[in-house]
């Protein structure tokens, strides 16, 4: 008998609601759900790949342990029991900071998160890492700067704007990044059709701006400029106006000080877009009665990724569209944050948390309490006191998604101990002494916590299972319960794990008892809004598609937590690094001298999430994605076609991959997508294999970061595109060429 389950999909940030038709324990058919108020009956295509992750032969549906001979199927209790026991080990010969823990892009679509900070805790260990270092991490310390709340993100009222600005970002594949709204094709065509207008900067011809009124073809690299020629245009022109933060903003003239050194006509060679297109770019800004600039991963991965964002922010700001409809507001939450923000700063711990340590090896600073994972290699294999010599790792792949992978590769080679949190063999995960799989999204309730903070309107939605769970499987919080009430060490951690298992004992240690309190004493609970109009978990379990909490509003200054209570336009910190743009306008200089012509940038598929669906046949079938794209006029300079092999070279190291050559990109720029590699021997995703691809972050130099942040400088890599002659990948080229070309082909 077939049963419709509502839920939403969490692959990616959007959420889209779906609805699962399953037979038993059949996947039968994943759909959209037309009820849910925000997707509205859209979704994309890896929707359906929740089915293949549930069903995937090569997902592990029991512990393993590593062993001489390979993998060794074990039971929960004796698997619980060898990875506590390997990370004891380890705390106890070198101290409990030798022990690093990893978060990988998955946990923060679950509310297993929450059972993963009891983890962190239970640990007791400063060597805390997670991939917001290899993401969002310059956004997060621009908010703590500004607004001293580090989760306070403005995030673009996209279904109010009639200007929206596009830096970085490709929300027509992305459903939105730091702004969750699903179906971003047809909400992008509605600002023009409200007689609005979207413009794009990206050095590439992205499907977003397939859908813009104007695309503004960036160099790689030279966002911030473009930013501060604008504001030089605001300032000079007198088109600044604050609006109503202006009661409580300060830094303005430190601004207009800034933006003077930098017009027009002196950024135009930085950018490759003339002084004249950027001033009438800034004046329809300015001049537009409902602006937002939006920027995301394509900026954060850069050397000047916090300042890029702060930039963005300034210009809404100054614009007066920050905190107004139409411009960049913030959610009100099912769960609001900015309480405790507040009270950890008046204590004096959140200050503790934002760059007041260093990292052992890189000097790298920390931030929200983590290190970047830029560094963590270094980490591993140099001795010292807190030397990582153990690690666990929950939901993520940083072998490929981390910069450097080839010698964090290596690295993880050297720990002597590592338990990973996953469900399937991957590059990272295959260095595991021992892995835990929990069961698959659709087995699982669930309630977005984190992403709902990040939407284009404030909303709450319950994902009850769609299917029961396997016999033996366990989810995510389960585990890492069990591991917190073994591993438990220390002054806190000790504690932090006698209090899991009490709570075990009576059924209370599961992350729904932290989300129910804070569903009741957040904005919209029960103990705020009253017995009547008041959320409870209960009540949001009970409306199948979800509860539609109303549009943005502005929230300012009620979400800022600096001390004094104002936001901070110029912060010190951003303004340093401002002033050492001149200096990183020069390095392009030194880059092309050193025999690196080319800027190497990311892109992404529709069709892909990372590393982690490049099993699923139905997302990986038609052409491979792996390839470096390059424009036609660099293309001829090399006398390459399309399919042919192509060798492109970092300062750190060389990868090969066919060359897709297409006028769609800069000339001098060469786009690579990331999450490939998975030719690696010992992993376990048999289909991914079939198309391995090649892993871009082999050649991201971990090195080169973002200084507020640690941040990895994936974007604006200098880089060298060489023909590889006579090899086997540009035979096999060109036999694919003769086939296509072959009658009835």
């Amino acid at each position: 008998m077939t049963t419709t389950v509502n839920r939403q999909c969490t692959l990616c940030e959007a959420h889209c609601g779906i609805r699962v038709e399953v037979d038993g324990r059949d996947v039968v058919r994943i759909t959209g759900d037309p009820d849910d108020h925000r997707s509205q009956g859209y979704i994309c295509p890896k929707a359906a790949a929740l089915a293949d992750l549930y069903e995937d032969p090569d997902r592990l549906r029991a512990p393993v342990r590593r062993t001489a001979d390979g993998w060794e199927q074990i039971g929960w209790d004796e698997a619980i029991a060898y990875a506590s026991k390997g990370i004891r080990d380890v705390a106890r010969r070198h101290g409990d900071h030798a022990v690093a823990n990893y978060l990988g892009n998955p946990g923060a679509h679950t509310w297993s998160l929450l059972s993963f900070v009891v983890l962190r805790l239970a640990m007791a260990s400063r060597n805390n890492y997670s991939v917001s270092s290899a993401d969002q991490l310059p956004q997060h310390v621009v908010a703590t700067e500004m607004l001293g709340n580090p989760v306070a993100l403005p995030i673009p009222d996209i279904d109010r704007t009639t200007h929206m600005l596009v830096l970085g970002a490709n929300p027509a594949v992305s459903n939105g990044s730091v702004l969750s709204a699903p179906g971003m094709r047809d909400r992008l065509r509605a600002i023009t059709g409200r007689g609005g207008k979207v413009v794009v900067v990206d050095p590439r011809r992205t499907e977003t701006t397939k859908l813009a009124a104007e695309h503004l073809q960036v160099r790689p690299g030279g966002d911030p400029f473009l930013l501060l020629g604008m504001l030089h245009v605001v300032f000079a022109e007198g088109l600044e106006d604050l609006g109503r933060v202006a009661a409580f903003a300060d830094g303005l003239e430190e601004l207009r000080v800034l933006a003077s050194a930098w017009p027009p006509e002196r950024v135009a060679e930085l950018t490759g877009i003339d002084a004249g297109t950027i001033a009438r770019t800034a004046r329809e800004f300015a001049a537009a009665d409902r602006a937002a600039a939006y920027g995301r991963v394509g900026v954060c991965h850069q050397t000047t990724g916090s300042v890029t964002h702060w930039l963005i922010t300034v210009l809404n700001a100054v614009t007066g569209n920050l905190d107004r409809e139409g411009g960049a507001m913030f959610t009100n939450s099912v769960v609001d944050a900015t309480p405790l923000f507040r009270i950890l700063n008046r204590l004096g711990i959140g200050a503790k948390l934002h760059r007041t340590r260093r990292q052992r090896v890189s000097g790298y600073p920390d931030a929200l309490g983590e290190f970047p994972v830029a560094g963590l290699p270094d980490e591993i294999l140099t001795p010292g006191r807190d030397q990582v010599r153990g690690l666990v790792i929950y939901a993520g792949n940083p072998v490929l998604s981390a910069p450097g992978g080839r010698r964090l590769d290596t690295a993880l080679e050297d720990l002597e101990f590592m338990v990973a949190i996953d469900s399937f063999v991957t590059e990272t995960t295959r260095h595991a002494n021992v892995i835990l799989p929990a069961v698959s999204p659709l087995e699982r309730d669930d309630l977005d916590l984190v992403i709902a903070a990040f939407s284009n309107r404030n909303h709450v939605r319950f994902n009850p299972k769609a299917v029961p769970p396997r016999p033996g499987g366990r989810e995510d919080w389960e585990v890492m319960n069990d591991l917190a009430r073994g591993i438990g060490r220390g002054r806190v951690g000790r504690p932090i794990g006698l209090a899991v298992a009490l709570l075990s004992k009576v059924g209370l240690a599961g992350p729904s008892t932290l989300a129910q309190l804070a569903v009741l004493t957040g904005p919209h609970g029960v103990l705020r809004r009253g017995p009547r109009k008041g959320l409870t978990l209960g009540r949001i379990r009970r409306q199948p598609h979800g509860i539609d909490l109303g549009p943005l509003e502005p929230r300012l200054p009620g979400v800022l937590t600096t001390p004094d209570r104002r936001l901070h336009l110029a912060p010190a910190p951003l303004l340093r690094e401002a002033g050492r743009l001149d200096e990183v306008a020069s390095e392009k200089e030194d880059a092309a001298a050193a025999g690196f012509d080319m800027t190497l940038i990311g892109r992404r598929s529709v069709r892909s999430n990372n590393s982690w669906l490049h099993n699923s046949r139905r997302l990986m079938k038609g052409r491979d994605r792996c390839t470096a794209l390059v424009h036609p006029d660099d293309a001829a300079a090399r006398g390459l076609q399309d399919g042919d092999a192509v060798r492109v070279t970092s300062r750190i190291g060389s990868i090969e991959l066919p060359v897709d050559v297409s006028d769609e990109i800069l000339p001098g720029v060469v786009s690579i997508p990331h999450g490939f590699g998975h030719g690696r021997p010992g992993v376990g995703w048999k289909h991914a294999a079939t198309k391995p691809g090649v892993s871009v972050n082999d050649i991201t130099d971990p090195g080169v970061v973002d200084r507020l942040t640690g941040t990895a400088a994936f974007n604006a890599v200098p880089v060298r595109v060489e023909v590889v002659s006579g090899d086997a990948v540009a035979q096999d080229a060109a036999a694919d060429r003769a086939v296509a070309g072959a009658p009835g082909s």
